[in-house]
């Protein structure tokens, strides 16, 4: 079979094959971003090491662990939840969402400003860790294979009115 609309490989005469269901979404998503920002916030600690020494490096890690820290239990509460209520996942997000805001905030607040926190390499380690977990949050999600309508039902001799 092939097709007018593009030059190319012709298309053949093999079946279409389907996915399946996926594991778990959320959990790859979170295993996905895990790496990628933790890879990042190593290498961004490493510079930091590199140009003030120990105590930029422990603060370029600090920020960057606990953005990822926060990032992560949006999507353990996806994967725990979207299981079961898919439609109420979404205001869990939210909730979740305002309570993270609030949450880094009191860390901060309670850890304070000990003498070894670096305030420009925290800052870097946490931008770097929102950005390339936000980047590969995005990448998964656009690599997913979501289901959006339900499977057809056979209606064998029966009419669907």
């Amino acid at each position: 079979m092939t097709s007018n609309a593009e030059h190319g490989r012709s298309s053949g005469t093999a079946a279409v094959g389907v996915s399946g269901p996926a594991s778990s979404l959320w959990l790859g998503l979170l295993v996905l971003s895990s790496v990628a920002a933790g890879a990042a916030v190593l290498v961004t600690s490493l510079i930091a090491l590199a140009f003030n020494g120990s105590n930029a490096l422990l603060s370029s890690s600090f920020g960057g662990a606990l953005v990822m820290f926060f990032f992560a239990i949006s999507l353990l509460i996806g994967h725990f939840v979207g299981r079961t209520n898919p439609s109420g996942a979404v205001g869990l997000f939210v909730a979740t969402y305002f309570v993270k805001v609030v949450g880094f905030a009191v860390v901060l607040f309670v850890v304070g400003e000990p003498e070894w926190l670096h305030e420009r390499w925290f800052l870097i380690g946490a931008v770097v860790a929102v950005v390339i977990w936000q980047g590969a949050e995005i990448r998964g999600f656009s690599k997913a294979r979501l289901q959006i309508y339900n499977d057809p039902t056979s209606t064998k001799g029966g009419s669907d009115d």
